[in-house]
């Protein structure tokens, strides 16, 4: 895989790409960071100034959990967790009060990085029924009035952190990426029935977290859009079918695609895959002349020479978890050595097969976020990465505007950016959200301190945001106190 630098070639934009809410669902903002998972509400009067005394709607308790709200017109749809119970819960939007609050057993605990949860996956909705995804159990859909629709069992899984990966809802199905270790898979169900419509293995990535985006290609047909470790891939909405791929990602991802106006953007970050850093090794064969002297076809963390040693845990390479790499887990972690951190945008138009040498527009290695979503809103796209540094992009060109730190909130950031009424949000862990004016100088106009930690991704709409904190669920308002 060569290094890449910036590069840009002229197409006429595609109109008949862009996609539109009501393409989707009928929710207010349906899923991970809204429509389409694009971060973008419409809406005004979005307050400026709020915390646990300005301008508080309402507050509501909630349990341990760290999915986003999801909205309709009348409910609020969240998860939760405690030792022995996977919780779905929905509220009142005008009051907060609890609706209805659904517990099904936790039947088994999967490993979790410490910064994950049982309750990661932010629900889908389709403006009426709730979609939630938990590692632990699988797939379950609920009535508007919390009663069970559906449920289907997934797992065990092998993913070295835990699962994360949001559901969403595509027309009449629901869509699911389970990224792992081994048997990787996306997932189709028919939402009225929970029958499969279609189930596709993703064999070519290990364990990921990028909730899956659609892509509407000039001639209408709808793609689900999945970064993943090392590439990007498309598949039919309607069948699952592999359409198209990039190679160029990093070797694991966490943000979301964002799609926009025909072009895809990726992004991603993971340790070890900077430029300096990036380590090219023989293919197995090769290397087992070295690191396989007893020649039983796979290597021992003691056969393994120094000069190969990875950087981590052996449990990050072996994916198996038997103790050795097998050649599938060599072929992974020489790529992993090999992959770069990078933010690449992609026309795909109506082509089909490799795209990696003729449908990328830009490509961007300085300033890559590690988990938040970049968020593309009136003509920039913002780029969030750790200790608050702040990128603007031209979507179009991948000419970088402003790259520093927002000024008063220089933390690591988990949720992602959102933006609407001329404003961007950017939330940081310790609770700080800093509210930028849009545009190329995204000035900094007010940091927010909540005062305790914040992971989910807040949404907005109706002149209000809603923000889950490690306590509860506020909803902040320019009417409130």
């Amino acid at each position: 895989m060569h290094a890449w630098s910036a590069k840009v070639f002229s197409v006429a934009v595609l109109t008949a790409a862009v996609l539109t809410t009501s393409a989707l669902t009928a929710a207010n903002w349906p899923g991970f960071r809204g429509p389409n998972g694009s971060g973008v509400g419409e809406t005004s009067a979005l307050p400026l100034e709020f915390g646990p005394a300005k301008n508080v709607i309402w507050k509501t308790d909630l349990p341990a959990g760290k999915s986003s709200p999801v909205l309709t017109e009348a409910h609020i749809f969240l998860t939760g967790w405690t030792a022995d119970s996977l919780l779905t819960l929905a509220l009142d939007r005008a009051t907060g009060k609890s609706l209805w609050k659904s517990s099904t057993p936790r039947k088994r605990s999967e490993h979790l990085h410490n910064l994950n949860s049982a309750a990661s996956a932010t629900p889908a909705t389709d403006g009426t029924n709730v979609y939630v995804f938990f590692g632990d159990l699988g797939l379950i859909s609920y009535g508007p009035d919390g009663k069970d629709r559906w449920r289907i069992p997934l797992g065990p899984f092998t993913n070295l952190h835990g699962m994360s990966a949001s559901p969403i809802v595509v027309d009449d199905k629901v869509v699911l990426v389970c990224d792992q270790d081994t048997e990787s898979f996306v997932l189709a169900i028919e939402k009225d029935t929970g029958k499969v419509a279609w189930k596709t293995a993703r064999p070519e990535v290990v364990h990921g977290f990028s909730t899956p985006s659609v892509y509407v290609a000039p001639s209408g047909e709808k793609q689900i859009v999945v970064p993943g470790s090392y590439v990007l891939i498309s598949y039919s909405a309607e069948t699952g079918e592999k359409l198209w791929w990039v190679r160029g990602l990093t070797w694991q991802v966490k943000p979301a695609g964002i799609v926009a106006d025909g072009v895809i953007y990726a992004t991603g970050w993971a340790p070890g895959a900077e430029s300096a850093q990036r380590k090219f090794f023989p293919e197995f064969d090769e290397a087992a002349k070295e690191a396989d002297p007893n020649g039983d076809g796979k290597i021992s963390p003691e056969e393994l020479p120094e000069k190969w040693k990875p950087t981590g845990s052996w449990r990050a390479i072996g994916l198996a978890r038997d103790g050795f790499l097998s050649p599938r887990d060599w072929s992974f972690y020489i790529a992993r050595r090999g992959s770069r951190n990078a933010t690449i945008a992609v026309r795909p138009g109506e082509a089909r097969g490799d795209l990696t040498e003729s449908h990328v527009v830009w490509e961007y290695e300085r300033v890559v976020p590690v988990v938040p979503t970049p968020v593309l809103y009136d003509g920039l796209l913002y780029v969030l990465k750790s200790g608050g540094i702040l990128t603007t992009i031209d979507p179009v060109t991948g000419k970088v505007g402003r790259v520093g730190r927002l000024e008063g909130a220089i933390d690591k950031y988990y949720a992602s950016p959102v933006a609407a009424d001329g404003k961007v949000f950017f939330t940081s862990e310790t609770g700080k959200i800093a509210v930028a004016k849009a545009g190329k100088d995204s000035k900094v106009l007010r940091v927010n301190d909540l005062g305790e930690p914040v992971y989910a991704t807040p949404a907005i709409d109706d002149g209000r945001i809603y923000v889950r904190t490690e306590s509860g669920l506020y909803a902040f308002g320019a009417d409130g106190n």
